[in-house]
C-alpha cells in the first residue's frame, strides 16, 4: 500500500504516535523492567517524589489505593508459610477461552499500512512467545488477498498466522480473527475453517472469531485507509473510495462500512458462528457506545466467550480528526456502564503500563489489549521491544497487586480504586478529631 498523508515528518524509525507517550514505550521497549524505576545514577542524590499533576482521562486520574488490613495476603502467607512477595503474584488469566499467561493480549490490527507489514509480523511472534492471545483485524483478505499453502507468495494475514504459531509455546495463547462486512462478503471465516494450516489452532481450542460492530478510533464508522489511485481503482470493487484529498492527489481514501446491529442481529449472528463454527471460540468487539452496557449483556447471554469494548482513547487506524477528538466514551465510562460483568471482558484504549491495566482489571476486565503501544515498541526494536514492553507491564502488575494484599489479577475489585470526581465519601464508624 502506499503511504498515509504525511501530515506529521515520520520519525527516523518510520513510525508516530502523536498525543501517546510514545517517548515512554520506546523506553520501556529498549531497557524492559528498568524503566520501571527511576534512573539508578540518581539513587542517594535525588529524593523522589509524585511527578507534577496532569490531566490524563477519567482512567487516569483514579487513585489505586491499597488498605491497611489485608485479610488476603493473611491468607498467602499461611499457605507459603512465610511473608508474600510481589513475585508471589500470578498473572496467568483466562482469555476468551484461551489461556494467557498474563492479562493482556495483543489488539487488532486490521489493513492499514502500519498494521499489515512487517511490524505486525514482528509484534504477531513476540505474543506468542509472551503467551498472549493475538487479534488479527478486520478487511485484511478484502485489502490483501488470501493465497493458501503450496501458492508463490503468502497473504498478510497468513504471515501473522504463521509467525505466531512459529514461536507459540504449547497451551497458551491463540489467535482471533476479526470479521466485517466486507469480510463476511468474502467469506474469511470459512476460509481459515477450511484451511490446513489453521488445524494445529483448532486441534488446540485456540482459534477464535470475532465479530467487529465497531472500534474506539471512530465509533459508528468502517474501516479507513489512505491508497494510491491504482489499488483504490482495485478496491472500488468491494468499497467505497472517495477523492477527499483533492482531485490531482495522488492518494484515495478508501472506506469500509460498519454493518447494522440491532439486538436481535446481533444474537443471531453470534448464534451463527456458534453453529458454524464450533470449534472455534466466539468474540465480539462494541465501539465505545452510550448503550455498551446493553450490549455487551446481550453478547454474552447469546453465548459470545469474549466481548471486547473498545474506548475513546483506543485505535491505531486512520480517522477523522472530529471522531478521535470527539466521539465516543471513554474507557473508563464503558466499564462503568457494564458493570459486574456477565463474562469475559477484554478492554484496550490507551494502555501501555500497569497502573492504568490494573484499573481497567479493577474495573471488570478480564485483560486489557496492547495496540499503540505494541506497535512502538516493535518499531524500536523489531526483535524484542514488545517482549521488554510487556516485561515493564508485568512488573508492574505484579507490584500493584501485590501493594493491594492481592495475589491476581481476578482478586481486583473497584474497592481498590478511588475516583476524586466522586469526592469524599464518608468513612464508616469515623470519630471527628
Amino acid at each position: 500500500m502506499t503511504d498515509p498523508v504525511p501530515t506529521d515528518a515520520p520519525a527516523p524509525s518510520g513510525l508516530r504516535a502523536p498525543g501517546f507517550p510514545e517517548e515512554q514505550v520506546r523506553a520501556r521497549a529498549r531497557t524492559g523492567s528498568a524503566a520501571v524505576f527511576p534512573d539508578p545514577a540518581a539513587y542517594g542524590a535525588h529524593l523522589f517524589g509524585p511527578a507534577a499533576a496532569h490531566g490524563g482521562d477519567a482512567l487516569d486520574r483514579t487513585r489505586i489505593v491499597p488498605p491497611v488490613f489485608m485479610p488476603e495476603r493473611l491468607e498467602k502467607l499461611i499457605d507459603l508459610a512465610r511473608e508474600p512477595e510481589f513475585g508471589d503474584v500470578d498473572l496467568t488469566a483466562g482469555v476468551g477461552g484461551f489461556t494467557a499467561r498474563l492479562p493482556l493480549y495483543l489488539s487488532a490490527f486490521g489493513s492499514t499500512r502500519a498494521g499489515s507489514g512487517d511490524l505486525a509480523v514482528h509484534a504477531s511472534r513476540q505474543a506468542a512467545r509472551l503467551g498472549i492471545p493475538m487479534v488479527i483485524g478486520e478487511n485484511m483478505v478484502p485489502v490483501h488477498g488470501y493465497r493458501k499453502a503450496g501458492d508463490a507468495s503468502r497473504s498478510a494475514l497468513r504471515a501473522r498466522v504463521e509467525a505466531y504459531l512459529e514461536a507459540a509455546p504449547d497451551g497458551v495463547g491463540g489467535v482471533v480473527v476479526q470479521q466485517s462486512t466486507e469480510d463476511a462478503d468474502s467469506e474469511v471465516w470459512n476460509l481459515l475453517y477450511s484451511d490446513p494450516a489453521f488445524r494445529p489452532l483448532l486441534e488446540t481450542g485456540r482459534l477464535a472469531f470475532e465479530l467487529k460492530t465497531g472500534q474506539g478510533a471512530k465509533p459508528g464508522l468502517g474501516g479507513m485507509t489512505v491508497v494510491g489511485r491504482a489499488e483504490g481503482e482495485q478496491l472500488a470493487r468491494r468499497f467505497t473510495v472517495r477523492e477527499v484529498f483533492g482531485e490531482d492527489a495522488p492518494r484515495l481514501l478508501r472506506c469500509a462500512t460498519p454493518g447494522t446491529f440491532t439486538e436481535e442481529i446481533l444474537r443471531q449472528q453470534l448464534r451463527f458462528m456458534r453453529n458454524n463454527f464450533p470449534k472455534a471460540r466466539t468474540w465480539v468487539k462494541f465501539h465505545p457506545g452510550r448503550d455498551i452496557g446493553q450490549a455487551a449483556r446481550t453478547a454474552w447471554a447469546a453465548g459470545a466467550d469474549a466481548v471486547t469494548v473498545d474506548g475513546a482513547e483506543g485505535g491505531t487506524g486512520w480517522a477523522p480528526g472530529v471522531f478521535l477528538d470527539h466521539v465516543g466514551l471513554p474507557l473508563a465510562e464503558c466499564l462503568r456502564r457494564i458493570g459486574r460483568p456477565d463474562g469475559c471482558l477484554l478492554a484496550t484504549g490507551g494502555v501501555w503500563e500497569g497502573g492504568r491495566a490494573v484499573r481497567a482489571l479493577a474495573l471488570g476486565a478480564t485483560a486489557v489489549g496492547l495496540g499503540r503501544a505494541a506497535l512502538v515498541a516493535v518499531d524500536e526494536d523489531p526483535e524484542h521491544g514488545l517482549e521488554r514492553l510487556v516485561e515493564a507491564l508485568a512488573l508492574e502488575l505484579r507490584l500493584l497487586i501485590s501493594a493491594l494484599g492481592k495475589y491476581a489479577p481476578a482478586a481486583l475489585t473497584q474497592d481498590d480504586l478511588w475516583d476524586p470526581a466522586q469526592g469524599a465519601v464518608p468513612v464508616q464508624g469515623a470519630v471527628p478529631c
